[in-house]
């Protein structure tokens, strides 16, 4: 029984005494597509009470049939021009494969599009403007790009691209989610584009390995899993990072944050600060690291630290190490801890940990506190005080039997600023918390905010709210000083500035 019948036969037509012998399922579903529904022979323009109400509640259950036949009709659309589309993608695969001076994107792509031509006249297709216009792109996005994923990739506007099998693809935008009409042929056009990203990396995805991390030659971050983990099919999330990266000037442009506390996070790095910036997902951390990483002088020996390449240093004195998965026997894994514990032997003036997950939290700490000041990372958390539970969490997971105050104690030490970054519920990201770790009192790690953001109110739409400091001034001020780092002197002060 065909998809059709099954949802015309879910709700047959109740057949009304003297009214003719209704038609199959089929042709009722169809036809209110295809054309107006008429009034059927001898029904009376004035119907009964009880006929009426019958015939709305009919209307009403065919709403949900009628958004089907959409889906289903989309699927006959998209499914027109696949013969055409496989033959053409054949014929330049035996081409590719034959002539090896067709390597240039210009080149590829003039051959798709005399190939589509020849296809489309042999094959006897009708097809307007349009649709080969459309066609053309598809065939070039699969050859040349990522698929039907490559035009959001090319639109500087999405910021997160999420794939939810091949009919279901949502984007960012500003901060909010919105469905698109982007769609896959099937569950394995979902695994190509998977593989084209993962396999130049070295990396692989499979039953046994049914999840990984992963990059663009942009550096946009990529997390793919598939089934059997997933339910839905292959699931394929892109978080997108700008060509340029954004610079301070840009976060305080934004609304981000205030240019006195763009002032004191860079006399931060150049103090040689330890510091944490902690955040949701999706909150900003890993640009605010870009931007406070941008602060470190040309002079000194960076070593950056990531599961998958994101940050985007401009230092020339810059060492980026990346972590690796298992092989697919298991072997020749490097782990973040793996990487921190080589770093130590590299000579490095600064420490940057794309993130600390795990027990690399301890070896983190141990740096930060033998010398390598100066160190950067992230951590997911809530607030800036969770994030120092989180740490706990992370050294105990280290599998290193120590005392809980003992762990405090190291990370009130190692750790001089926590930057909290927020994704508000306007979509806007800011930096809400800017807190020094001031030592222990008792048991319990002590925290003082210097810069907080206060919301106010929330107008059409719109997070409005304060950047203040607090009027606390941090006990390792006097540091800037021996150091040479001058600040303005009202900058702890109590001046509000109001951002919406």
């Amino acid at each position: 029984m065909s998809l059709l019948t099954r949802i015309g036969s879910a709700n047959p037509p109740a057949k009304s005494e003297g009214s003719p012998t209704p038609t199959p399922a089929k042709e009722k579903l169809v036809r209110p597509v295809l054309a107006p529904a008429s009034k059927p022979e001898g029904q009376s323009p004035t119907a009964p009470p009880g006929k009426r109400l019958g015939q709305l509640a009919q209307r009403g259950a065919a709403r949900p049939e009628s958004r089907t036949l959409a889906k289903l009709k989309r699927d006959d659309h998209r499914d027109a021009f696949a013969p055409v589309k496989g033959k053409v993608q054949t014929l330049l695969a035996e081409e590719t494969n034959r002539d090896r001076t067709l390597t240039s994107p210009e080149a590829i792509r003039r051959r798709i599009e005399q190939l589509l031509d020849t296809v489309l006249l042999s094959e006897n297709v009708q097809a307007t403007r349009a649709d080969r216009a459309k066609l053309l792109e598809v065939i070039a996005a699969d050859a040349l790009g990522f698929g039907p994923i490559q035009t959001l990739l090319d639109d500087d506007s999405i910021t997160e691209i999420m794939v939810n099998g091949p009919d279901t693809v949502y984007v960012e935008r500003e901060g909010k989610l919105s469905p698109t009409d982007v769609h896959f042929d099937d569950n394995d056009h979902v695994m190509r584009v998977i593989d084209r990203i993962v396999s130049p990396l070295g990396r692989r995805i499979d039953e046994s390995s049914p999840y990984v991390d992963a990059r663009l030659p942009d550096g946009s971050r990529v997390n793919a899993i598939i089934p059997p983990v997933s339910l839905v099919g292959p699931v394929l999330t892109v978080r997108k990072f700008s060509v340029t990266p954004l610079t301070v000037e840009d976060l305080v442009r934004f609304g981000s944050m205030t240019a006195g506390m763009a002032e004191f996070l860079r006399a931060c790095v150049l103090a040689r600060l330890n510091m944490v910036v902690s955040g949701g997902t999706g909150s900003g951390k890993t640009t605010l690291l870009n931007v406070l990483s941008s602060f470190i002088p040309e002079t000194e020996r960076i070593v950056t630290i990531e599961d998958a390449a994101e940050l985007q240093l401009k230092q020339d004195h810059l060492v980026v190490l990346e972590a690796r998965p298992p092989n697919i026997e298991g072997k020749g894994q490097v782990t973040i801890r793996d990487l921190v514990a080589n770093a130590l032997r590299m000579r490095p003036d600064r420490i940057v940990v794309g993130e600390v997950r795990r027990g690399e939290a301890l070896d983190m700490l141990s740096a930060m506190n033998t010398g390598h000041d100066g160190s950067l990372t992230t951590a997911h958390a809530n607030s800036p005080r969770d994030v120092l539970s989180r740490l706990e969490t992370m050294v105990l997971m280290a599998g290193m039997d120590l005392p809980l105050k003992a762990v405090r104690d190291q990370i009130s030490k190692a750790i001089d600023v926590v930057v909290h970054v927020s994704r508000l519920g306007d979509g806007t990201r800011r930096v809400t918390n800017i807190s020094e770790i001031q030592g222990m009192e008792g048991e319990v790690i002590t925290m003082q905010d210097i810069f907080e953001f206060h919301q106010t109110a929330f107008q059409e739409g719109r997070v409005i709210g304060e950047l203040r400091p607090t009027g606390i001034r941090p006990k390792f001020v006097d540091k800037f000083g021996t150091m040479g780092i001058k600040l303005p002197p009202d900058i702890f002060g109590t001046h509000y500035i109001s951002v919406a």
